[in-house]
């Protein structure tokens, strides 16, 4: 079968990455192995390809996120069959999705909504699944009423201002001038410009200087965010948390790794990925929710897809499609 590999150790360039021919994997047990459809690209794909992984074994298969067909069922899996629609969100440290065929953990994978196209599903996990860890997994909802989401129309922002939306929740984002009409889809209550406002300011303004609820922090700099948070609010990081947070607001700070479960040894998160992925479909089938697909590729232009990643020249999600 063709992948995309890094070819060896110390090869941290998207320019070096290469297709080659490798042997298709054997699902062990509780693995099953997918005939890839499409697959998902997303900033963590090149952020890893350029720190590297001491896991890595070379050439390493890169990606993480795959929608297609069962080819092949492992030893102890129970609930697939040879011939079903599945996506699943994988493990960094093991070879990954660019692939013709790639090989998954069985609990992770979830199987595709009849109204879900391959496509679609595979541009919902990665970043989909970090915004539904990040509202219905870390955040308590019950007493939140403000959310304020960084980065509104990247991958991670924009779907988690639908399912933020989706909860009942008044919504803020911050997002650039440029790309303010590609949120505007999404009906949040308030567009931030952070580049030309002051965002601490205008959520003390919007919230009659009480503070927001709730902030996903997916930008990093999250000490920001601490004066921009009611009483009893949450911070949830995607990226880093703050240095020092301050006890007189009763502030709770919860951190995201979504691809950490592969590598805690804990089969009950291993699996919630998969369960997460599910409810996650099921509203997109019921057209809650869209993880807002703004480009298709073939899968011969991945390399250029995650170079745009890298330059920042997205909005939504970008997907390859590998056709059968």
């Amino acid at each position: 079968m063709q992948a995309l590999v890094v070819p060896q150790a110390g090869d941290q360039q998207l320019t070096q990455l290469k297709w080659i021919e490798r042997p298709v994997p054997t699902p062990q047990a509780g693995e099953i192995l997918i005939q890839t459809r499409a697959v998902g690209l997303n900033p963590v794909d090149y952020k890893v390809i350029e720190s590297g992984v001491d896991a890595w074994q070379y050439p390493h298969t890169v990606g993480l996120d795959v929608a297609g067909v069962v080819r092949a069922v492992g030893p102890n899996v129970q609930g697939f069959a040879v011939g079903q629609r599945v996506c699943g969100h994988g493990n960094l440290a093991v070879d990954g999705s660019f692939a013709e065929a790639v090989v998954a953990t069985a609990s992770a994978v979830t199987v595709i909504p009849d109204t879900v196209s391959f496509t679609q599903a595979a541009g919902s996990l990665c970043a989909g699944l970090t915004a539904y860890q990040a509202i219905f997994r870390k955040a308590n909802l019950n007493n939140v009423h403000t959310v304020l989401i960084h980065a509104g129309a990247g991958g991670v922002g924009s779907m988690a201002i639908q399912l933020a939306k989706v909860a009942g929740k008044r919504v803020f984002t911050t997002v650039s001038a440029a790309k303010q009409d590609f949120v505007r889809q999404l009906y949040p209550d308030t567009l931030i410009d952070y580049r030309t406002e002051n965002v601490t300011q205008r959520i003390h303004d919007l919230t009659q200087g009480q503070g927001v609820d709730l902030v996903v922090n997916t930008i990093g700099h999250p000490d920001a965010d601490l004066p921009r948070l009611a009483y009893n609010g949450q911070l949830v990081c995607v990226l880093d948390t703050p240095t020092q947070v301050p006890a007189s607001q009763a502030l709770t700070v919860s951190n995201l790794d979504l691809g950490g479960a592969h590598r805690s040894g804990n089969a009950a998160q291993v699996a919630d990925l998969g369960q997460m992925a599910h409810d996650l479909l099921a509203l997109e089938a019921g057209g809650q929710v869209s993880p807002l697909i703004t480009q298709v590729l073939d899968r011969r232009d991945i390399v250029a897809g995650l170079q745009d990643l890298a330059a920042d020249q997205v909005v939504g999600k970008v997907v390859a499609r590998f056709d059968a």
